[in-house]
């Protein structure tokens, strides 16, 4: 333990009754300015002193708060299933425990059915916790006006027509639905290779709609604890209602929408669990709204009948890797901001690109303008566009390509 510095000595005055009135002075006048000093030195050590003293008092505070702590019973996350008059059922998140427990008083008017509350080891309910919003924050990502538009799309012309009159004119133009007397499509599943323009035309379709865009993997929906996934489904469709208009977009729903199997393993079990709540708010939804649902995905072979039935997805689209006018279309795209050369025929360079998708031709104009600053030089010419399709090639084995995002562009 340190030791506090020793205070200054106390001065002292001894005058010699000898010395003259101008020395008595001088002794008093030094005198003085000792005092001084020493008063200067305890005010600095005075602040010292109080300023440890209040670290101290803080430090006291933290250990008090830690002992209460550590002598306190720790709760457990519950979630409340049903209100009966004998009480709770609340099941305990984890184990999947369901207990009817008794419930305060204070708390008869303050729960509902679905709340989050926590409970002692006794069951019993000690406080209601607020709705699970960081959950959806870190698995969903909403974006309430996407940037991407159907000019930033080429290639697809047909599926952005048959996109745009299943999802976008029931939110444009809801009214003539009802004057034909018939429902929009409940659902559009876009179905295709990698990298060809899924996700951009979700995007596209929001950015124009001015509609929340709230994207989810499938992979996200496929959780480790027992019923974790199926809540996460309740919520998705629960937030698109409060962010209304908005567009759902179900990333490789593949993952949780695949075929049914016999497998008795609690993993193939959770997923189907998750599949059946999905296909439950799909069918729920009958007035959506200003609420669309796109979905996507690479295996379009594993996705269970159930999931594509009529009043699910009615919309099945395909979308292909683009031909050759699209693969120009998609050059002029990506290039729009790049300083070309005259040299670069854009559709006899198209006309090499056989079987590119549209992310594979963003990464080659990337790769393309990479080789131009490499020789410091601000114009891209045609043998740097070769040069980027060799390495690509090379650096891939072929030009296969996940989808990711190049740029602003995302496909």
């Amino acid at each position: 333990m340190s030791r506090s510095p020793s205070l200054p000595d106390r001065p002292r005055l001894d005058l010699d009754p000898d010395m003259s009135e101008a020395e008595r002075l001088e002794a008093l006048h030094k005198h003085f300015e000792r005092i001084v000093q020493v008063n200067d030195e305890l005010g600095e050590r005075l602040e010292e002193a109080e300023g440890r003293r209040s670290d101290l008092r803080e430090e006291v505070d933290e250990l008090k708060r830690r002992n209460e702590a550590l002598k306190t019973s720790s709760l457990y996350i519950a979630t409340v299933e049903e209100l009966t008059d004998d009480g709770a059922v609340i099941k305990q998140h984890g184990n999947n425990q369901e207990v009817l427990t008794d419930l305060s008083p204070r708390l008869d008017d303050e729960l509902e059915a679905g709340d989050r509350v926590a409970i002692n080891d006794s069951f019993s309910v000690q406080t209601v916790l607020d709705d699970e919003t960081d959950a959806r924050a870190q698995a969903m990502e909403v974006d309430a006006s996407p940037e991407v538009t159907y000019d930033d799309i080429g290639g697809i012309d047909d599926q952005v027509r048959e996109v745009r009159e299943a999802v976008e004119a029931p939110l444009v133009d809801a009214d003539q639905f009802r004057e034909v007397g018939i429902q929009p499509p409940s659902g559009v599943l876009l179905h295709g290779p990698p990298g060809t323009g899924k996700t951009m035309l979700a995007k596209a379709v929001a950015n124009e709609t001015d509609a929340t865009f709230i994207k989810m993997a499938g992979s996200e929906l496929v959780r480790k604890f027992i019923g974790e996934g199926a809540r996460l489904v309740r919520d998705l469709f629960k937030l698109a209602a409060e962010r209304e208009p908005a567009v759902i977009f179900i990333d490789e729903i593949d993952a949780v929408a695949a075929k049914r199997t016999d497998s008795k393993t609690s993993g193939d079990a959770e997923v189907q669990r998750t599949m059946m709540q999905l296909l439950s708010e799909m069918d729920g939804f009958d007035d959506r709204g200003e609420i669309r649902i796109i979905a996507a995905t690479n295996r379009f072979d594993m996705l269970d009948d159930a999931i594509l039935r009529p009043g699910r997805f009615d919309r099945l689209i395909e979308v292909p890797k683009p031909g050759p006018e699209g693969r120009e279309r998609i050059l002029e795209i990506h290039t729009a901001d790049m300083s070309v050369a005259d040299d670069v025929d854009f559709a006899d360079l198209a006309l090499e690109l056989d079987d590119y998708s549209g992310a594979d031709i963003a990464a080659l104009t990337t790769e393309a303008g990479m080789f131009a600053i490499r020789d410091e030089r601000t114009t891209v010419r045609r043998e740097d566009f070769e040069n980027a399709r060799e390495k690509v090639e090379t650096d891939t084995e072929g030009p296969v390509f996940n989808d990711g995002e190049f740029g602003r562009y995302q496909y």
